[in-house]
Protein backbone atom coordinates (compact mmCIF):
# COMPACT_ATOMS: atom_id res chain seq x y z
CA UNK A 1 0.00 0.00 0.00
CA UNK A 2 3.10 2.54 1.08
CA UNK A 3 4.74 1.50 -2.55
CA UNK A 4 1.09 2.62 -4.21
CA UNK A 5 0.88 5.88 -2.78
CA UNK A 6 4.45 6.53 -3.27
CA UNK A 7 3.96 5.42 -6.90
CA UNK A 8 1.18 7.89 -7.04
CA UNK A 9 2.44 10.56 -5.68
CA UNK A 10 5.57 10.89 -7.38
CA UNK A 11 3.50 10.30 -10.84
CA UNK A 12 1.54 13.49 -9.62
CA UNK A 13 4.71 15.43 -8.88
CA UNK A 14 5.79 14.62 -12.54
CA UNK A 15 2.90 15.45 -14.38
CA UNK A 16 2.87 19.00 -12.60
CA UNK A 17 6.46 19.70 -13.06
CA UNK A 18 6.34 18.79 -16.29
CA UNK A 19 3.42 21.90 -16.39
CA UNK A 20 5.42 24.13 -14.74
CA UNK A 21 8.59 23.08 -17.43
CA UNK A 22 6.13 23.89 -20.50
CA UNK A 23 4.88 27.44 -18.38
CA UNK A 24 7.78 28.76 -19.43
CA UNK A 25 7.73 27.57 -23.06
CA UNK A 26 5.65 30.14 -23.93
CA UNK A 27 5.78 33.35 -26.54
CA UNK A 28 3.44 35.97 -25.62
CA UNK A 29 3.13 38.03 -29.36
CA UNK A 30 1.45 40.90 -30.76
CA UNK A 31 0.53 42.44 -34.35
CA UNK A 32 3.59 45.09 -35.00
CA UNK A 33 0.88 47.68 -34.20
CA UNK A 34 1.61 47.37 -30.45
CA UNK A 35 4.53 49.81 -28.84
CA UNK A 36 5.47 47.66 -26.16
CA UNK A 37 8.49 45.42 -26.63
CA UNK A 38 7.73 44.27 -23.09
CA UNK A 39 4.74 43.50 -20.55
CA UNK A 40 4.39 43.16 -17.16
CA UNK A 41 2.38 39.98 -15.63
CA UNK A 42 0.06 41.87 -14.10
CA UNK A 43 -0.76 44.10 -17.66
CA UNK A 44 -1.14 40.43 -19.53
CA UNK A 45 -3.27 39.40 -16.51
CA UNK A 46 -5.45 42.41 -16.94
CA UNK A 47 -6.14 42.50 -20.52
CA UNK A 48 -7.16 38.99 -20.97
CA UNK A 49 -9.57 39.45 -18.54
CA UNK A 50 -10.92 42.00 -19.71
CA UNK A 51 -9.96 44.66 -17.05
CA UNK A 52 -8.08 46.48 -19.40
CA UNK A 53 -7.44 47.21 -22.91
CA UNK A 54 -4.05 48.76 -23.03
CA UNK A 55 -1.13 47.77 -22.13
CA UNK A 56 1.21 50.39 -19.49
CA UNK A 57 2.79 52.19 -22.96
CA UNK A 58 -0.90 53.42 -24.30
CA UNK A 59 -1.23 50.42 -26.72
CA UNK A 60 -4.57 49.11 -27.16
CA UNK A 61 -4.86 45.72 -27.31
CA UNK A 62 -7.24 43.01 -27.52
CA UNK A 63 -6.89 39.38 -26.06
CA UNK A 64 -6.67 35.89 -28.59
CA UNK A 65 -6.88 32.63 -27.07
CA UNK A 66 -6.11 29.16 -28.01
CA UNK A 67 -8.80 26.87 -27.94
CA UNK A 68 -6.96 24.12 -26.12
CA UNK A 69 -3.76 22.32 -25.42
CA UNK A 70 -0.21 22.31 -23.48
CA UNK A 71 0.55 25.95 -24.21
CA UNK A 72 -3.06 27.23 -23.82
CA UNK A 73 -3.24 25.24 -20.35
CA UNK A 74 0.28 26.76 -19.15
CA UNK A 75 -0.78 30.48 -19.82
CA UNK A 76 -3.86 30.09 -18.70
CA UNK A 77 -2.38 28.93 -14.72
CA UNK A 78 0.53 30.91 -15.28
CA UNK A 79 -0.61 34.20 -16.13
CA UNK A 80 -4.31 34.36 -15.14
CA UNK A 81 -4.29 31.92 -11.84
CA UNK A 82 -7.16 29.88 -13.72
CA UNK A 83 -7.78 26.76 -14.88
CA UNK A 84 -9.38 26.83 -18.19
CA UNK A 85 -13.16 25.54 -16.96
CA UNK A 86 -12.69 28.84 -14.74
CA UNK A 87 -12.04 30.83 -17.57
CA UNK A 88 -14.68 30.07 -19.96
CA UNK A 89 -17.20 30.40 -16.79
CA UNK A 90 -15.19 34.06 -16.00
CA UNK A 91 -15.72 34.64 -19.68
CA UNK A 92 -19.59 33.63 -19.71
CA UNK A 93 -19.73 36.15 -16.37
CA UNK A 94 -18.52 38.74 -18.51
CA UNK A 95 -20.84 38.30 -21.53
CA UNK A 96 -24.53 37.44 -19.54
CA UNK A 97 -23.66 40.84 -17.22
CA UNK A 98 -22.87 42.94 -20.36
CA UNK A 99 -19.40 43.48 -19.00
CA UNK A 100 -17.63 41.73 -21.90
CA UNK A 101 -17.45 39.41 -24.85
CA UNK A 102 -15.84 35.95 -25.33
CA UNK A 103 -12.05 36.80 -27.19
CA UNK A 104 -11.19 35.07 -30.08
CA UNK A 105 -9.88 31.11 -29.91
CA UNK A 106 -8.03 29.88 -32.10
CA UNK A 107 -7.14 25.92 -32.63
CA UNK A 108 -3.62 25.83 -33.32
CA UNK A 109 -0.10 27.94 -33.18
CA UNK A 110 -0.25 28.57 -36.60
CA UNK A 111 -3.77 29.85 -36.69
CA UNK A 112 -2.99 32.14 -33.66
CA UNK A 113 0.41 33.46 -35.44
CA UNK A 114 -1.82 34.33 -39.05
CA UNK A 115 -4.54 36.15 -36.95
CA UNK A 116 -2.20 37.99 -34.71
CA UNK A 117 -0.05 39.57 -37.70
CA UNK A 118 -2.98 40.59 -39.99
CA UNK A 119 -4.88 42.01 -36.57
CA UNK A 120 -4.43 45.57 -35.42
CA UNK A 121 -3.72 45.40 -31.55
CA UNK A 122 -4.81 41.21 -31.39
CA UNK A 123 -2.27 39.80 -28.81
CA UNK A 124 -1.77 36.31 -27.85
CA UNK A 125 0.53 33.46 -27.02
CA UNK A 126 2.07 30.31 -29.04
CA UNK A 127 4.16 27.19 -27.51
CA UNK A 128 7.77 28.50 -27.39
CA UNK A 129 8.80 26.31 -30.78
CA UNK A 130 5.98 27.78 -32.92
CA UNK A 131 6.84 29.94 -36.26
CA UNK A 132 6.70 33.76 -34.98
CA UNK A 133 7.26 35.19 -38.52
CA UNK A 134 5.42 38.57 -39.21
CA UNK A 135 4.47 39.47 -35.14
CA UNK A 136 6.21 40.55 -32.22
CA UNK A 137 7.10 38.69 -29.35
CA UNK A 138 6.68 40.56 -26.19
CA UNK A 139 8.52 39.67 -22.96
CA UNK A 140 6.88 39.39 -19.85
CA UNK A 141 8.27 40.60 -16.97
Amino acid sequence: MKLLRFFLLATALAVFGSLEARAGDIKVIANPSVGASTVSADDLKGVFLQEKSSLSDGSHVAPVLLKGGAAHEAFVKQYLGKTDDALQTYYRSLVFTGKGSMPKMLGSDAEMVAYVAKTKGAIGYVSAGASVEGVKTLEVN
